[in-house]
């Protein structure tokens, strides 16, 4: 993967949409700080794609046993540990 561009933080975060265009079309993005790499934007592997979809089936198993009533947070948080 090549890298592309190359900026500090404070502007990364000004054009971050412009940054997520470039990652998804393939490039490599390295964002500095202070002139030292902090952080490198690539776009996800063959198959990450569908990683987020394992966090959603989670979230919504968890809310179907909480719809039972109203809960304390430490039930909750019990109940969150379990999965």
């Amino acid at each position: 993967m090549k890298v592309s561009l190359s900026m500090g933080a404070f502007e990364a975060k000004n054009r971050l949409s412009e940054l997520l265009n470039l990652v998804a079309g393939g490039q490599e993005v390295v964002i500095t700080r202070r002139g030292k790499v902090a952080a490198r934007l690539v776009g996800p592997k063959n198959g990450d794609e569908k990683a987020g979809e394992n966090w959603v089936e989670l979230a919504r198993r968890v809310r179907a046993k909480t719809k039972q009533g109203r809960k304390g947070i430490r039930e909750l948080i019990e109940l969150g540990r379990r999965f």
